[in-house]
C-alpha cells in the first residue's frame, strides 16, 4: 500500500526533470518529463515508504539521516534541487495540507519563547562545539549570511564586507554606546569596538558563544570596551546610540515580534540607529521545516515581510532602509558546505555519521531556500528620527571612513 501511495504522489508532484526511485523490492520507477540532468535515489525499506507518505519533508530528512534513502552519486544538491523546484502545496496529499494548516494555525502557541524557552532552544543548537563551527565558519566566526560584493570574493573577505556594510548604516562615531543583540561568538562586537571606537554590549543566550566572546574581547584588549552578558535581551536596559541585530531575530518568534522592536526603540536613544539583519520570506507566511524545526533550529521561525511591517510601525519607529539580499546566503552557505565536507575526517573524531548527514542535509536544503525557494536576507535601518541618517544610500558607497580605512 505505501509503495503505491508514493508512487502516486511522486507522479503528482514531480512534473518536470528526470527522477528514478528505486524501491525497497527492487523496482525502479521513472518520474518528471525527462528534462534536464538524472536524479535518482534508493528507498530501503517499507518504514521509509511510510514516513515519506504521511510526512514527506520530515521523513526524507530523518531517512537521509539514517541511510535509509541512499541518493545516487551522492548528488544531494541535484536531488533537493528537483524537488524544492517540484514542490507546490496543492499537489501534496490532503492530510499533509491539513497538517501544514494546523501547525501554521497554531504557530503562535508553539512559537511563544519564554525566557527558559529561549535559552533552551539557543543552546540546542549553538552549544554543541566551538570546535564544530570553527571547522567551516571564517576565521571572525560569522555564522550569518556575508556580503558578496564580487560573487568570486572569498568567505573571510564577504564576512568583512559585511560587517563594514553594517557599521556604514549604523553611522558609527568613536565613543558611541552600542548594543549587540544576540552577539554570536562576538566578531560584529569586536569590529565595531576595534575599527570604530564603539563601547559594545553584546548579549547571548549561549555560554559556549559568551565564554568565546569574552576570551577574544580580553586577548585583543578590549575587555574595557566590550561587555558580553548571558542575558536575554528582553532585560536589557538602555539607552544606547546604536543597536545592531544580526540573525536573531529567527530565534524570537512571532508572538513576540512587538515585543522584540518595541524593545528596540525603548533601548534607543532618541537620535539613535538600529540595524536588524534577518532571514525572511518574500512570500505570504507559511509553516516551518518541521525536520529543522525539529533537528536544528527549535522555536525557529523565518519571516515574512508582512509579518514584520505591522510591529515595526507600532513600536512607532522610522523605516529608515529596507534592503533585501538575494542569493549573498546561497554563497554563504556553499562555503560553508565546502569546508564541512573538507573536514569530514576531523568531524568524525567526534561525531558519528548520523550526525555528518544530518548537518550535510541542513545546510544542503539550506542552499535550497535561497536558490529555488522565496527565501532572502532582509537589513532593516530603523530609527526614531526620519534624517538621523543621509538621505540617499551614497554615504554606504563613498570613500570609506578613516577607522574603516585603519582596519585595513
Amino acid at each position: 500500500m505505501w509503495k503505491t501511495l508514493v508512487d502516486r504522489l511522486l507522479q503528482t508532484v514531480i512534473q518536470h526533470g528526470d527522477l528514478t526511485v528505486t524501491y525497497p523490492d527492487g523496482t525502479k520507477t521513472k518520474y518528471g518529463d525527462g528534462t534536464g540532468a538524472a536524479k535518482a535515489f534508493a528507498i530501503k525499506d517499507d518504514a521509509t515508504l511510510r514516513a515519506l507518505c504521511l510526512t514527506p519533508e520530515l521523513g526524507l530528512g530523518e531517512a537521509y539521516m539514517d541511510a535509509r534513502v541512499i541518493v545516487e552519486n551522492d548528488d544531494l544538491d541535484g536531488l533537493m534541487a528537483l524537488l524544492v523546484d517540484n514542490r507546490r502545496t496543492n499537489a501534496m496529499p490532503f492530510w499533509n495540507r491539513i497538517s501544514d494548516m494546523y501547525h501554521y494555525v497554531t504557530r503562535d502557541i508553539r512559537l511563544r519563547n519564554t525566557t527558559v524557552s529561549a535559552r533552551q532552544n539557543v543552546s540546542h543548537h549553538y552549544d554543541i562545539s566551538d570546535k564544530l563551527y570553527a571547522l567551516f565558519l571564517d576565521a571572525d566566526m560569522q555564522y550569518s549570511c556575508a556580503y558578496f560584493t564580487e560573487p568570486d570574493m572569498s568567505l573571510e573577505d564577504a564576512q568583512v564586507a559585511k560587517k563594514r556594510h553594517i557599521a556604514r548604516k549604523l553611522q558609527i562615531e568613536p565613543g558611541m554606546t552600542v548594543l549587540d543583540i544576540g552577539c554570536g561568538w562576538g566578531g560584529m562586537a569586536l569590529t565595531l569596538a576595534l575599527d570604530f571606537g564603539a563601547c559594545v554590549t553584546g548579549v547571548t543566550l549561549s555560554k559556549n558563544q559568551l565564554a568565546t566572546a569574552q576570551r577574544r574581547a580580553e586577548e585583543a584588549g578590549l575587555s574595557d570596551r566590550i561587555e558580553f552578558k548571558l542575558l536575554d535581551y528582553r532585560k536589557v536596559d538602555g539607552p544606547f546610540d546604536r543597536v545592531v541585530s544580526v540573525g536573531m531575530l529567527e530565534h524570537v518568534g512571532v508572538p513576540h515580534y512587538a515585543e522584540y522592536f518595541s524593545k528596540v526603540a525603548d533601548v534607543m536613544g532618541s537620535d539613535g540607529v538600529a540595524l536588524i539583519h534577518t532571514i525572511g520570506r518574500s512570500a505570504p507566511p507559511t509553516r516551518q521545516s518541521a525536520w529543522i524545526n525539529k533537528y536544528i533550529f527549535p522555536g525557529g521561525y523565518v519571516p515574512s515581510l508582512s509579518e514584520l511591517a505591522r510591529p515595526i510601525e507600532d513600536a512607532q519607529l522610522w523605516q529608515l532602509d529596507l534592503e533585501v539580499w538575494r542569493l549573498h546566503y546561497a554563497y554563504t552557505l556553499r562555503h560553508w558546505r565546502d569546508r564541512f565536507e573538507a573536514n569530514l575526517e576531523t568531524v568524525r573524531k567526534d561525531y558519528d555519521e548520523r550526525f555528518v548527514r544530518m548537518w550535510r542535509y541542513y545546510l544542503t536544503v539550506c542552499i535550497m531556500a535561497f536558490e529555488v525557494q522565496p527565501q532572502a536576507v532582509f537589513q532593516f535601518q530603523l530609527g526614531h528620527k526620519r534624517d538621523v541618517v543621509p538621505i540617499t544610500r551614497d554615504y554606504l558607497y563613498g570613500p570609506q571612513s578613516a577607522q574603516s580605512r585603519a582596519a585595513e
